[in-house]
Formats: C-alpha cells, structure tokens, sequence
C-alpha cells in the first residue's frame, strides 16, 4: 500500500524550523486567526507584524471592531493597501454580531458567505482556530503543491485550482491541523519560494516532481502576461496658514473608497474648476509638485500634485461629510491612501 506522508514529512520538518511564535498564535483565537489571513493576503508577514499589533491593540476582539467607525478602521489600516480587506472586515464584524452571537461562525459554509472570507480563508480559520480537518489554498500552498504534483496552468484558472485543491484534501492529516496549515504557508514562505527555492533543505525533495524533472522555474506556470494600462490624474493640495489641509471623502464605490484623500482632477482645466469652485482666487499660485506613481494590480496610476499655500484668506468651503479641513496631527487618524500620505508627510 502506498503511504502519503506528505504531512508527516511537513509536520516533523515544521517542529524544527516554522514559526510557532507570531502574534496571531499566542493567543490563538478564530477572531486573531481572520485577522491575520485577511492581513496576509497579497502581503508578506514582515509586513503585516506592526499592522496586525497595532490593530489588535485598538480593537481587541470581533465586538469592538463591529463598534468601530470606518475611519477608525481605515485609519489602522492604512498603509496595508487593498483597502476592501478593511470594509470586508468592518462588515463581517457587523454581520457576526447581528446574526452569529458575536462570534465567527464554526462553519464552511456560514463563513464563506461573510464578506472577504473565501474557501482557503474560512479553511485557515477552522483548522487554525478550532483544530477542524479543512484544506486550504493561499498562494503558497499552490505554489508547493503545483511543483509537488508538477501541476501545468496558471494557478488562479479555475480548472487548475481544482486539481490542487484534490491535492490539498489529499495530503489533510487527521491531527495537528492548526500546525500542518502554519506549516504548509511556512514552506512556501521560506524555502519553496516564487524565485530560487532551497530545494535542498526541503522535507518533500525526494518525490517532488518539479525537481526531478528540472521544473522548480516553471512551475506555478505564470499568469499569461498582459500589459498594464497606464492612468494619470492632478491631486490637489491646499493648505490654509495654519497648515491645514483641505480633504475629500472618496466615493463608495472604487479605488480607495471611503478613504480621505486629496480632491483629484482629469486635467489642468478640471483642476481650474475645481479651484474656481471651492477656494477661488489666483489658480495661477499653484506650485506642481514632483509626479508619483503607484501601481494597483490592474492599472498603473501616475498622481500629479498641485499645491496651494496659505488659502485661508479667500473663501473656503466650509466642513462637511464629504470635505473636511484637517490638523497636520489629525490625518494620523484617518485612513489615507498610501501614496497620499507620502505626500502630505513631505509636504
């Protein structure tokens, strides 16, 4: 009889080398656990640690973060992009609340229909927080199950994803399932890497097929290439003499929504109206400040800044729920796009 001892290879390896001290894990609790899978998506741990503290820190459990405001909550996640993690969050918490007692449910297919929680995410969760026998699926995982089984075809088609999670509930133990998810996410985090693997040090070298037929470089087969389009829009900086900035509420819907973030303009004459609208006076004091670009993963967006000093002696618009004056030490506590905030902290 053929044995799988896929997990027992990884578990043993996991005892020695994973991490068994990250925050989420001690304490581990189902909230702590769906926190930092959210976090963790399209973002690396070392990345995630201060967020993740510092977001516990203020919101301790699921039924403050359902008590929270969106900007409370976007303020703490600001600078971790994919701002739709945070309003996934935000409601998720809301939705627990009012309709789970509070708690996240112990449950595939109760989790799965909350906001942001897909079938790896709600599987992480269960097998994390409760020790239950549910696969998961993050781009780890396919990455060393891909190379594994010598997986051919894009990992994020469907009919690939398939064929690893087959794989995936193939090779679930019956015991140990918080260790054995960690230590799957682990190998892939360090030593089955996207570029130059440590094949070497692997516990599952012996029948990778990837290594065996020399296709560690190829396997996950890359998304078929496409080649990004490229945006550009004018932000507006205006400043009053006390060095306060004037922002705008983004829409609910989009890029960066419901995020406070400078006024933007299509072009110079849009800039124009916008200016003759709200601050008036000589537009020609604008001062254009260097370009920045930030890239999303579907468009690239160059951000070209103009600024206005010391507006505070022409009429202004007045505070409102969609533009507000804010202090230099109030943006701090309010969630701002990334590339924004770069900007105002040089300004």
């Amino acid at each position: 009889m053929n044995i799988d001892t896929f997990a027992s290879r990884l578990l043993s390896w996991f005892d020695d080398n994973g991490r068994h001290d990250l925050p989420w894990q001690r304490p581990r609790s189902a909230y702590r656990v769906w926190l930092s899978e959210v976090m963790l998506q399209q973002t690396q741990v070392t990345v995630v640690l201060p967020y993740f503290q510092r977001f516990v820190a203020a919101l301790p459990d699921l039924q403050s973060l359902a008590s929270a405001t969106p900007d409370e909550v976007h303020a703490l996640w600001s600078g971790l992009g994919y701002y739709a993690r945070a309003r996934n969050l935000h409601s998720t918490a809301q939705r627990c609340v009012a309709h789970h007692g509070g708690e996240l449910p112990r449950d595939l297919d109760a989790l799965t229909a909350l906001p942001g929680i897909g079938r790896s995410t709600a599987g992480a969760i269960l097998s994390q927080a409760w020790g239950d026998r549910f696969a998961i699926l993050d781009g780890n995982v396919k990455r060393v199950l891909a190379r594994y089984h010598g997986v051919d075809g894009w990992p994020g088609s469907a009919a690939v994803q398939d064929v690893l999670w087959a794989h995936a509930l193939q090779h679930l133990p019956d015991v140990r399932l918080a260790d054995y998810t960690q230590a799957q996410m682990d190998l892939g985090a360090t030593l089955c890497t996207r570029h130059d693997p440590a094949c070497v040090r692997c516990p599952l070298q012996d029948d990778c097929i990837a290594l065996a037929t020399g296709r560690t470089t190829d396997l996950p087969t890359p998304m078929p290439g496409k080649r990004l389009p490229e945006r550009s829009t004018f932000v507006l900086l205006a400043q009053d003499c006390d060095s306060r900035v004037l922002m705008e509420r983004r829409p609910p819907a989009g890029i960066w929504s419901g995020l406070w973030s400078l006024p933007e303009a299509e072009d110079d004459d849009g800039a124009r109206r916008w200016f003759d609208r709200h601050l008036h006076g000589p537009y020609q004091d604008s001062e254009a400040l260097a370009p920045i670009a930030h890239a999303f993963s579907h468009y690239r967006l160059q951000l070209r800044p103009m600024r206005w000093a010391d507006v505070a002696s022409r009429p202004c618009v007045h505070d409102n729920a969609d533009m507000r004056w804010f202090e230099p030490e109030q943006l701090d506590a309010i969630g701002i796009p990334a590339p924004i905030r770069k900007l105002l902290q040089g300004r």
